[in-house]
């Protein structure tokens, strides 16, 4: 993994704004059951086009736009997660909606998630939610309850070999097409892709290694295919908004170590330095008073086995969190990657301001280890104009950055 030895590298954290052409080429698969002639090659070229136009813009180290998970609508960005009901067996689908996650109550010294529609933040703001002119944007699936939902009926396994090996396929095309040498693909953790009903396993430990089996599988071949894993995993921090009544710090701390446990054993086998960990507290646009302190969980990140951590770090509510790196310790050969453009506003950040949040890091880190990112997937988070206008601040104000920095 390449770290920032001569200049600022510029990459961002995963989902970016689908072409009309694959949204469309999606709605129809999804109308004739997962099939449409003619798809792989519309998705071919829309990884083509993305990987070129990151270039074009200033990223340095790209991705596939994450269009190898179906997408269908533009502002239905839960593809980073529902795409792994298409690619692992021992899920059904049932009609009932994301109710079905059993809704428990945390007993003494546990901890127990409750279900989506249980925010403490959207409990706490409902009317706001409510309110089709407050600014708020979720996806429908977030909104309403999903009119099917998995739950573990069986043993989980991955079946999800074709689309990985397309996704790899496609990206490694794009990059040779661009004369790119770096970059990366995203897959979800066992921890993010557990959050669904159980009714298989005796205990969650027990499914969350499952998980972990299956998704190995996955990594693995993202890896051997010559690029960058990214895990998506904002289950470690966002996890705390969904449990009712609000836990100790320590009880939480407890309840995501097995996670990070389980995560660490998918990636065993895999060198670290073929691994970043994306971390947010999830990318609705919503007031987030209920979000977990960075510095709550910082060394239970840092303890998972990966080369590069992606964070938050642009957005008001964690731009403050810069500072924990005053006192937590970035391991000898780690890289952070945080976000110094964000996805919950429309506004597009000055590169002026972009430069000063990387050198903030990079007088606390060391100007090498700090790689310019996004704080979250700008795909679904704001108009495709704007993600993009974001994009080339992003790399100039990386470029401002290094001009001080390394020059």
């Amino acid at each position: 993994m390449r770290n920032s030895s001569e200049r600022i590298e510029v990459t961002h954290a995963g989902s970016l704004p689908r072409p009309d052409a694959l949204l469309e080429a999606n709605r129809q698969r999804l109308a004739q059951g997962g099939e449409l002639d003619g798809f792989d090659e519309i998705l071919a070229r829309s990884v083509q086009d993305v990987v070129r136009r990151q270039l074009e813009v200033g990223v340095t180290i790209p991705n596939d736009g994450e269009y190898g998970k179906s997408m269908s609508g533009k502002v239905d960005y839960g593809a980073w997660w529902s795409y792994s009901f298409q690619r692992l067996g021992g899920l059904e689908l049932r009609e009932g909606g994301m109710g079905l996650v059993p809704h428990q109550e945390s007993a003494p010294g546990q901890v127990k998630l409750t279900n989506f529609a249980h925010r403490r933040d959207w409990v706490a703001f409902a009317a706001a939610y409510r309110d089709p002119t407050s600014g708020i944007r979720m996806s429908d699936g977030e909104t309403d309850p999903l009119a099917a939902f998995p739950i573990a009926t069986g043993p989980i396994t991955y079946t999800g070999q074709a689309a990985v090996a397309s996704d790899v396929a496609h990206m490694q095309a794009a990059m040779a097409a661009g004369g790119v040498d770096e970059g990366f693909i995203t897959a979800v953790s066992p921890g993010s892709a557990a959050r669904v009903g159980n009714e298989h396993y005796a205990s969650e430990e027990e499914f969350l290694y499952a998980c972990a089996d299956a998704l190995r599988e996955e990594y693995q071949a993202i890896v051997d295919g010559g690029l960058i894993l990214q895990i998506d995993d904002p289950s470690i921090a966002e996890n705390f908004d969904q449990i009712t009544p609000e836990p100790s710090i320590e009880d939480y701390q407890r309840f995501t170590q097995i996670r990070v446990e389980a995560l660490n054993h998918a990636l065993s086998g895999i060198p670290p330095d073929r691994v970043r960990f994306h971390l947010c507290w999830g990318s609705w646009h919503g007031p987030h008073t209920t979000d977990i302190e960075f510095r709550h969980i910082v060394d239970l990140v840092l303890s998972i086995n990966a080369g590069a951590y992606t964070f938050e770090a642009a957005n008001a509510r964690h731009e403050h969190e810069w500072r924990i790196w005053e006192s937590a310790k970035l391991p000898d050969g780690k890289v952070i990657i945080p976000g110094v453009v964000g996805h919950a506003t429309n506004v597009v950040e000055h590169p002026e301001l972009v430069a000063d949040r990387i050198e903030n890091f990079a007088r606390l880190v060391g100007k090498e280890n700090v790689i310019a990112s996004t704080d979250c997937g700008l795909g679904g988070r704001v108009h495709s104009q704007i993600a993009w206008a974001k994009l080339e601040a992003l790399a100039k104000g990386a470029q401002i950055a290094t001009d001080r920095l390394f020059r």
